[in-house]
Order: C-alpha cells, then sequence, then structure tokens
C-alpha cells in the first residue's frame, strides 16, 4: 500500500510548483513594465526641465517637496521664488458708448431728446467734438496727436470710416476705439449727409458736447489747441458757409419741385466742412420735413453736401449763423474740387498766409485776423514738414 502511494503523492506535487512559477513570472512582467514606464517618463520629464527656459520656469506654480533631516544640506539664504507674475493694473477699459445697436432713425430720435444747453455746474468742462469723416486711413494723425496732447477731458474725438476697414489704432493713439457704427458713402450723394449726421448723432449723446466740428483725413490744425478751443468755445454764432450763389453752380441746381416747402429765396450753397453749436446740431439731425425733399430732388450735378445744411441753416435758425466756414481750401484753381498741397508746398509763409492772411467778422461784430482754425486738402506726404514746422510756428506745447 505504502509503496503503491509514494508516486501518486510526487505526482500530486507537480502542478502545485508549475503554478507557482507562473505567478513569479508574471509579477516580474509587470514590475518590468512599470519600470520601463517610469524610466520613460522620469526621462521625458527631465527633458522637458532642461528645454524649458528659466523664465517660464520661474512662473509656474511647482510643488516644492521639503527635504528630511538627514539630507537636508546646511542652511543657504534662498533665493526668492516669483510663483507667479506680478499683478498690473487692468487697462482702461475703450469707450462703449460709440458701439450700439441703433439703426439711423433711432439714433437720430435719441439725440434730438438731448439738452439743448450747457450744464451750469462747478466742475463742468465744456468740450468740442471733433468729427472726422474718412474713407479709411488718417494719415496725418502723427500731427493731430501732437495737437490733442495734454488736453484730455476737453474734447471727444468721433471717426466715420467705410464699414470695411476695420484698421485699429494703437491703445495709446488719442483715435483708438474712436470709430462709430458706419455705412457706405457716396460723394455729393444723401449717403454722405447721412454720414455727418451720423456724426453729430453720436457726438451729441455727450451731454458734454458743446461744439461740433466736421473735418476730413485731409485737414490740418492751424493753431495750437488752447487757441481753437477758446475760440470755438467762446464763439456765440455757429460757422457754416451759406451764401447765395446765383450761378448755374447755386441757384441753378435748385429743383422747383421743392417749393413750396423749400423756395429758392431760401436756397443757399455753402462748404461741407462746417463747426456747429450743439443747438444747431440738435435741429440738423432732428430735420425730417427738408432732408426728403433733398434726398429727393438734389443729386448731381446738385450735390447735397454742399446745399442741405447750408439751406436748412439759413431756414432755421439764420440768426445762429455766421455764414462762413473756419476749414480754409483752396478754390483758385478752376475745377469742381480744391487743390491739393504736396510736401513742397509746406512752409512757414505758406502757413501763416492762412492764418493771418484774412479778415473776417468774429462774434458777430469783431473783426479778426485769425478766420480759418484748419486747413484741408494736405495730402499724406505732407506729415514730416508739418510735423517739423508746426510744434514751433503753432505753439503745441500750448
Amino acid at each position: 500500500m505504502g509503496t503503491e502511494q509514494q508516486p501518486s503523492s510526487k505526482v500530486a506535487k507537480k502542478p502545485h510548483l508549475s503554478l507557482a512559477h507562473v505567478f513569479h513570472f508574471v509579477f516580474f512582467v509587470i514590475g518590468l513594465s512599470i519600470g520601463i514606464t517610469a524610466s520613460l517618463y522620469i526621462k521625458s520629464f527631465l527633458s522637458y526641465f532642461r528645454a524649458t527656459p528659466f523664465s517660464l520656469l520661474r512662473s509656474s506654480p511647482i510643488m516644492l517637496l521639503p527635504q528630511s533631516p538627514a539630507s537636508a544640506s546646511p542652511p543657504v539664504s534662498p533665493l526668492p521664488l516669483q510663483l507667479q507674475p506680478p499683478s498690473l493694473p487692468p487697462p482702461p477699459p475703450p469707450p462703449t458708448a460709440f458701439m450700439h445697436n441703433m439703426d439711423d432713425g433711432k439714433l437720430f430720435r435719441r439725440a434730438s431728446t438731448v439738452p439743448r444747453i450747457r450744464e451750469f455746474r462747478s466742475d463742468y468742462v465744456p468740450k468740442v467734438a471733433f468729427m472726422f469723416l474718412t474713407k479709411g486711413p488718417i494719415p496725418l494723425a502723427p500731427l493731430w496727436e501732437k495737437f490733442f496732447e495734454g488736453h484730455e477731458g476737453r474734447y471727444t474725438i468721433y471717426v466715420h470710416t467705410h464699414p470695411l476697414y476695420n484698421h485699429s489704432f494703437p491703445v495709446n493713439s488719442v483715435f483708438h476705439a474712436r470709430k462709430i457704427p458706419s455705412q457706405a458713402v457716396e460723394w455729393g450723394r444723401p449717403t454722405m449727409i447721412d454720414a455727418e449726421r451720423r456724426l453729430i448723432a453720436n457726438a451729441l449723446l455727450d451731454s458734454s458736447n458743446e461744439r461740433f466740428v466736421l473735418l476730413s483725413e485731409t485737414c490740418i490744425p492751424l493753431f495750437n489747441f488752447t487757441t481753437t478751443y477758446n475760440y470755438l468755445i467762446e464763439a456765440k454764432q455757429s460757422f457754416v458757409g451759406s451764401y447765395d450763389d446765383p450761378r448755374k453752380t447755386g441757384r441753378g441746381r435748385y429743383n422747383p419741385q421743392m417749393s413750396p416747402t423749400i423756395s429758392l429765396a431760401n436756397w443757399r450753397k455753402g462748404s461741407q466742412w462746417f463747426e456747429v453749436s450743439r443747438k444747431v446740431a440738435i435741429d440738423i439731425i432732428s430735420d425730417s420735413k427738408y432732408y426728403p425733399l433733398f434726398s429727393k430732388f438734389c443729386s448731381p450735378p446738385c450735390y447735397m453736401d454742399e446745399h442741405y445744411i447750408p439751406t436748412l441753416v439759413n431756414i432755421l435758425c439764420p440768426q445762429e449763423n455766421s455764414k462762413r466756414s473756419i476749414t480754409w481750401v483752396d478754390w483758385s484753381k478752376s475745377g469742381p474740387h480744391p487743390g491739393k498741397f504736396v510736401r513742397q508746398a509746406v512752409s512757414v509763409e505758406f502757413l501763416n498766409q492762412i492764418r493771418f492772411g484774412n479778415r473776417c467778422s468774429y462774434n458777430g461784430n469783431i473783426v479778426s485776423s485769425i478766420c480759418f482754425l484748419f486747413g484741408r486738402k494736405f495730402m499724406p506726404n505732407t506729415l514730416q514738414p508739418l510735423l517739423q514746422i508746426a510744434p514751433v510756428l503753432m505753439d503745441f506745447g500750448a
């Protein structure tokens, strides 16, 4: 019996030993895989650490593990570790008053209800609204930057460009974030007047704007800001060119179908580039009686930008107007457009002739040698000579 049971005992032990070997082998493979994975991870981490610039590592939130007392090295004065970049004050938010969803009708209705007179408060500072009607860029912007420098709080700027023009000025520019919602404009068409009224309406939403001047991308200032500001704020009348022109280019553009609402006796012509008081500005954007007639019956060769506002002011508030423009242009050359000025034309003598070479009435009865505050049709290549001459000639520090 005993000799028969011994072989069966040996046979029963063989499977037990083979299974143990399998378990050992599996554990070995698992351990080896973990070791290889960990080794690759550490190698990858060290490669990233070596490749990452020190400046970036300093700004990353790294977890520092405390050393054990046994392995601690002698105390060394630690270098300050900057875990986060220094917090800077947030930049001032860009103006948002211009960014609205109002169409022209709603915009004009809202602007027509704003206060017409200045607020008499001890801390009230009246402002001049400079409204730029441009095709796109403003090549002479650096000159205007010098003009406005140091006079914050006494002016506002509004820019109407083609709606597809998406260039933005630098954050530190006076023109930054000054574009208003705009539409395409055609010369001599009602869309030109729409753009002008759009600029006025947006400017009227700021209750501190008291004077409103329309400028183009080719306009330059002829005097420093203080002289310009005082001239306009102290003016008792607006500056809209408005005169009766008996020629074909004046009365010859009148359409009898405008009668009797607009008669030939009311018809006026003048420069597109105007400056108006707050009261007159509200009259212009509030008009719903005369604009439709102009839009329907004044198209080239009747140019609405030369007749609408001069005629409107003559009908509604002639006593409020000086009947002259303060933007100088050269009409000495024949043709439908004024003369253009290039780099070679800019000189001290030329600018002084524009600045002081005229006589005009000011505030109704005062004869003044300063008739024009702005000049127009200066080409982009005049910028450098203007930057050299103007700061000294016009004393832009004042």
